[in-house]
């Protein structure tokens, strides 16, 4: 288990850096948490002390009882400098949420508080999570910033776009789930003992299907649940893997041990997808990603008063799939999906592993009763270079094992180039 300092910073996401305490303790972590002054305006440092059981603190002039010990560790004999003795132990640094001057500050060296004067001193890995105003996470200043730091190792766990802060505000800038946070912490934390047999690798995966809209409320979509996107997520990080989900509109339980990226449309499915790629050494591309979407989506509903009928004009989306095969790296395992229906399926997955340059694709029969997107069980065929591989029906977890022991031999027989 790792020892996590945790920074929290003003802001009305504050109050979800209390459940990212509450899911960290409960996985075992110990946890410090350092607060800005402007952070306490929002959530106190009694909530915060009373989820990990140590001592909060906000200046670096305010003595540490702890003495900057850990809730797992014994403290020293000595009062040690707090914010160089919090990081001395520490084994990831997250700051969640991280507003755009606490990001200014650690891009630019500043060290003005008890936060950003741990983070200089930090040599563990640092985790950001921003959160902020729509508008401020959209200025080149902050996307700037943010760059400088991820160029120097920092995780960004980017944020989602949702309601905000403000009344009647919509858009990006939303803090990404503490369940995501927590995945990204652990993915950089040191290894403990007892890891799987995907210990280092990075699995991106892909879940649910996109939906591409009409008009402002309504659009064109799939019936893809995620729920076998989700249980190839579960399955890898079982085998110890750290896994990046880009979730399409999926409303499932979400994994602690799993970072997820949510989207709603095909080409924000395609730039999340691109942005993790060069990392993972597998893609699983379960999602359901629409081939078409409305050439011109209107801005309000469209009535349906005085109309005789609807005319809605598509064009085709990007094909993600086969743009990240053309962009893909020596050792990257590339798996497609195909959910057919009736006869020829098999033919179509053939096609699609040649054509996309795949090392696998998943076929499976979404007409047949009880199965495919909404079900709880799936019945699939893997499709490599090398043969065909049959998964019976069964439930999904199990599918999910199956296909990632047909990747796994993959990784032990071959150097993972592109099919032929």
């Amino acid at each position: 288990m790792a020892r996590i300092l945790l920074g929290v910073t003003g802001g009305i996401a504050a109050y979800k850096a209390l459940e990212l305490v509450r899911l960290a303790t409960a996985a075992g972590h110990a946890v410090r948490v350092v607060q800005t002054e402007a952070a306490q305006r929002f959530v106190g440092a009694a909530s915060f002390a009373a989820l990990t059981g140590a001592p909060v603190l906000t200046s670096e002039w305010e003595r540490d009882p702890a003495r900057g010990a850990f809730p797992d560790q014994a403290p020293p004999g000595h009062d040690p400098l707090s914010h160089l003795e919090l990081v001395a132990n520490a084994d990831v640094f997250v700051v969640a949420p991280a507003g755009a001057n606490t990001i200014a500050k650690l891009a630019h060296g500043l060290a003005d508080n008890l936060l950003s004067s741990a983070a200089l001193a930090a040599t563990c890995p640092l985790v950001l999570a921003p959160a902020m105003n729509v508008h401020m996470w959209e200025h080149p200043a902050t996307r700037a910033n943010l760059a400088l730091l991820a160029e120097r190792g920092a995780l960004v766990v980017a944020p989602t776009e949702g309601r905000l802060g403000s009344i009647g505000e919509w858009g990006m800038g939303r803090l990404a789930e503490p369940a995501a946070i927590l995945a990204a912490a652990e993915s950089v934390a040191p290894a403990g003992d007892g890891g799987g047999p995907w210990d280092g690798l990075h699995v991106l995966v892909t879940a649910g299907g996109t939906r591409e809209p009409i008009d402002a409320v309504r659009y064109v979509g799939n019936r893809s649940s995620g729920r076998m996107g989700f249980a190839l997520a579960a399955a890898a990080a079982d085998r110890g893997a750290r896994v990046t989900v880009v979730a399409a509109n999926v409303a499932l339980p979400r994994d602690p041990r799993v970072a997820y990226l949510d989207v709603t449309t095909a080409a924000e499915l395609q730039v999340a997808c691109e942005e993790a790629f060069a990392s993972c050494d597998v893609l699983l591309m379960a999602a359901a990603v629409a081939d078409f979407r409305p050439t011109e989506p209107a801005a309000n509903k469209l009535k349906k008063s005085g109309r005789a009928e609807l005319l809605v004009r598509m064009e085709p989306t990007a094909d993600v799939l086969s743009g990240l095969s053309a962009a893909r790296r020596p050792g990257q395992v590339l798996v497609g999906f195909a959910a057919e229906t009736g006869a020829g399926a098999l033919d179509y997955g053939r096609q699609k592993l040649a054509r996309k340059r795949l090392d696998a694709v998943v076929v499976n029969d979404v007409a047949a009763p009880g199965i495919g997107f909404e079900g709880g069980e799936n019945e699939v065929t893997v499709l490599t270079a090398a043969g065909e591989h049959h998964v019976a029906r069964s439930a999904k977890s199990e599918v999910a094992s199956a296909i990632l022991s047909v990747v796994e031999r993959m990784r032990e027989t071959t150097t993972a180039g592109p099919a032929q």
